[in-house]
């Protein structure tokens, strides 16, 4: 499929934007999209794909905000060589996707794994190499295999055990085309929404279970490196976090207070760890009796030098003291006359060179890799079939310009990875939101270039 002529760059341009230019940016800078297999892949019950919790999550009335699953999604499993065919005409030059863990593993650990599905992504790394694209793979983007969950899921230490057993499958399998490796994306999502607030996947309400999977994920995330280390000779390895800076809702000693805490959940609680500093003390003593677990060498598994740190944002968030609201007596309030995007989340360029300054100056980040950035607006085809999405087409180019920013003042900020190449099945909101790049008719999977696709593809082709 051959994408249409890009619109004119400077409609697409804001009047207020400074002029943005690739040629800016570093020559080796990674340019990108990400997905994600659950997200688009479907093909759920085909070539011995076994059940993930999604898959079951997405059973449960009132789950999904359409009651819709992902086990069509995009159709990406049977339509991949058209969607990379997409992202090559974009002109980026990476490709991050995931491996879905059910077609792998499907009958568990010591069992022979899935040829068919070990064969899906052997050919679709070889066709994002014939394309020109660097594969990026991510280990696990929260598609648990259902049997797991049902022996406790990552809250039961067998799953790390499972999860660096996938990792050897997978790294011995590709390594020989897959040089680039993130473990987890968004340990937070996992653990936290998963399994506390429960509107993800497995849909539990329990913070010890929360604590202890979180705790689980990082371990495992650690066990991973040292596999992939191992099979893979030179392979870059990270993880992607989904950072938030922070700030209070004012200077009352109690908001201050209770940012700290909040953001001692939310960012240092898997910061400090992997960066060998452990747990937070602050938030581990107001965890009290339902701290998670683990044994003495876990940390320094946690710890495992990477490198790169993947950073996924989207907002801030600014904090509230809130006695008895969660284990953090926390709550986010909104930002007043803040701009957001159609699913409510805060547009804050300025959050993000915050929050990669930070990453520096507290943590010595070497290499920051933005593996996922974009925005939920509503789009649809006009009469003639063009989908001006102009919010979106400012939203990417304000973020890069902070990225162009931060990189002057010097942080490492290495590539960009817009999310998403193309709308697909996004979790708990169904098809109700879009972020891509590429809309999809999900009635008949065409694909169209909205015109932020077509202002990337201009500003990459510059």
């Amino acid at each position: 499929m051959s994408l249409a002529p890009a619109p004119a760059t400077a409609s697409l341009l804001a009047a207020n934007v400074p002029a943005l230019r690739r040629r800016d940016f570093p020559a080796d800078f990674r340019w990108g999209c990400s997905t994600s297999a659950y997200q688009i892949e479907g093909a759920a019950t085909l070539d011995g794909r076994a059940e993930s919790i999604w898959d079951r999550f997405c059973t449960v009335r009132g789950n999904i905000r359409d009651g819709s699953s992902g086990a069509v999604a995009c159709d990406h499993y049977h339509r991949w060589p058209e969607d990379l065919d997409l992202a090559a005409q974009l002109g980026i030059g990476a490709y991050r996707f995931s491996i879905a863990w059910p077609r792998i593993l499907a009958d568990g650990a010591g069992k022979p794994p899935n040829a068919k599905g070990l064969d899906f992504y052997s050919r679709l790394i070889d066709g994002m190499l014939a394309r020109g694209l660097e594969p990026w793979a991510t280990l696990y983007h929260w598609d648990l295999p259902q049997r797991l969950q049902e022996r406790g899921g990552w809250s039961h230490r067998d799953t790390v055990d499972e999860f660096a057993e996938f990792t050897d499958v997978l790294s011995r399998r590709l390594g020989d085309r897959v040089r680039r490796w993130i473990t987890h994306n968004e340990p937070w999502c996992s653990a936290f929404i998963g399994c506390y607030d429960g509107t993800h996947a497995p849909g539990l309400r329990d913070w010890r279970t929360a604590l202890q999977a979180c705790h689980h994920v990082l371990l495992s995330h650690g066990r991973a490196v040292q596999v992939l280390r191992a099979n893979v000779p030179g392979a870059q390895v990270g993880i992607a976090l989904s950072l938030h800076p922070n700030s209070s809702a004012s200077a009352s000693a109690a908001d201050v207070a209770a940012t700290r805490r909040y953001d001692g959940l939310r960012n240092r609680w898997f910061l400090d760890p992997l960066y060998g500093r452990g747990y937070p003390a602050d938030i581990w003593a107001l965890c009290g009796d339902n701290a998670p677990r683990m044994e003495s060498s876990d940390l320094a598994t946690i710890a495992a030098p990477t490198d790169f740190l993947g950073v996924n944002y989207y907002f801030p968030e600014t904090i509230a003291h809130a006695p008895n609201d969660g284990p953090m007596s926390a709550r986010v309030v909104p930002t007043p006359g803040a701009e957001r995007t159609d699913l409510g989340w805060e547009v804050s360029p300025a959050g993000l060179l915050v929050l990669l300054e930070r990453l520096q100056r507290e943590y010595g980040a070497q290499q920051i890799y933005i593996t996922e950035n974009g925005a939920s607006y509503e789009d649809h085809p006009a009469a003639d079939g063009t989908i001006d999405d102009a919010k979106r087409c400012l939203y990417l180019q304000q973020h890069l310009l902070a990225v162009r920013e931060a990189i002057e003042r010097g942080l490492p900020v290495k590539g960009y990875f817009a999310w998403t190449l193309m709308d697909n099945f996004e979790w708990a909101e169904g098809y109700t939101r879009r972020f891509g790049l590429v809309h999809v008719d999900f009635a008949t999977q065409q694909r169209r270039l909205k015109h932020s696709g077509a202002w990337y593809r201009s500003f990459l082709r510059e």
